[in-house]
């Protein structure tokens, strides 16, 4: 970020001999968001993640059928009836974290937030998406899905630059560690899936019972078998850990701010604050505006999924100044627009 400030709105770097072209500015991020002159593109980490979770809705490639599919056949679970429907799952799981915080206030004991809003997130996307308790606040370490997902992710990172491949063993491990890393994320994905299947709520209107019941409604196609795990697993990461990453910076940055910290305190307990009010409704959520402006705020400072990448659909000049061949691909920084002057 310190570079490309001083380097402009858009900049070409080579970092271990790949040409990287990264984009800062609002008005070049704003063309690279038309989508009939640029498309989304898979590359460096993404191409490596592909290899473990493959045509799955994060790690697709434009033409491939299955984004589409997955795409339809999902949307309802993200309906606001879907949300209502969470919602009781979310205050089970937020009245578990507080449980742990309290336990831990009552014998004087810190408490590592960012781990525990991976617990809260995992948990949450487990229940809710899946029907599938992982016990995250049961236990003292990370549910193995997350050390192996952690340990993957990293692998996929300095898998995409091949010169750093020694400081990949060194972070992230073996060859043979990832393997069974990914055996592990599979094995569990898999017995999620099972415990479905043979469970009590097969019809269960979330996004596990979506995939396994609902076939498209104008083709008539099902997601096969793979593609469920890898829809399961990419869900899992990126549905889990960015959230637990945006959590944790909302409370870091409110705990730096001690009068945006009581204003969202005060917020709060107009809402739930007195002994015999109601626990949380669904129609409560939109009346926390000044939570959401926080939350909104710390994804402005520090997003969690801090870029992604477009590329060319045809020879175009972006800016009206810098030639872009068909194929040719750019990096959007989000911390970086997000600190844009200009707007």
């Amino acid at each position: 970020m310190r570079l490309l400030r001083d380097l402009g709105p858009i900049a070409v770097r080579k970092v271990f001999g790949t040409e990287i072209v990264t984009v800062g500015g609002a008005d070049l991020v704003a063309e690279l968001s038309d989508d009939t002159r640029f498309a989304k593109h898979v590359a460096l980490p993404l191409r490596a993640l592909r290899r473990i979770v493959g045509d799955a809705l994060f790690t697709a490639e434009n033409d491939e059928p299955n984004w589409q599919l997955a795409h339809d056949i999902l949307a309802p679970a993200f309906t606001r009836e879907a949300m209502r429907g969470y919602h009781p799952i979310m205050l089970e799981v937020a009245r578990e974290l507080l449980a742990r915080w309290d336990a831990a206030a009552e014998h004087a004991q810190r408490v590592d937030v960012t781990a525990d809003m991976t617990r809260l997130t995992m948990e949450t996307i487990g229940r809710a998406g899946f029907g599938y308790r992982f016990a995250s606040f049961e236990r003292d370490r990370p549910h193995p899905f997350v050390t192996a997902m952690t340990r993957t992710l990293r692998y996929a990172t300095f898998s995409a630059i091949p010169r750093l491949a020694p400081v990949r063993r060194v972070v992230a491990g073996s060859a043979r560690q990832h393997r069974a890393d990914v055996a592990t994320m599979e094995r569990i994905v898999d017995e999620v899936v099972q415990a479905r299947r043979s469970g009590a709520a097969p019809d269960a209107a979330d996004l596990l019972g979506l995939m396994l019941r609902t076939a498209h409604p104008e083709t008539g196609r099902r997601l096969d078998p793979v593609n469920i795990r890898q829809q399961v697993i990419t869900f899992m990461i990126a549905g889990h850990e960015t959230t637990s990453g945006a959590l944790s910076f909302a409370l870091y940055y409110l705990t730096r701010d001690p009068q945006a910290l009581a204003r969202a305190q005060a917020e709060v307990d107009a809402l739930w604050g007195k002994a015999d009010d109601p626990e949380p409704a669904f129609s409560d959520i939109p009346k926390l505006r000044y939570v959401r402006a926080a939350l909104d705020e710390a994804l402005r400072l520090w997003p969690t999924a801090p870029g992604y990448l477009r590329a060319a659909r045809s020879d175009t000049v972006l800016g009206g100044r810098y030639r872009m061949n068909q194929g040719d691909w750019v990096g959007v920084l989000l911390p970086l627009l997000h600190r844009d002057p200009l707007v």
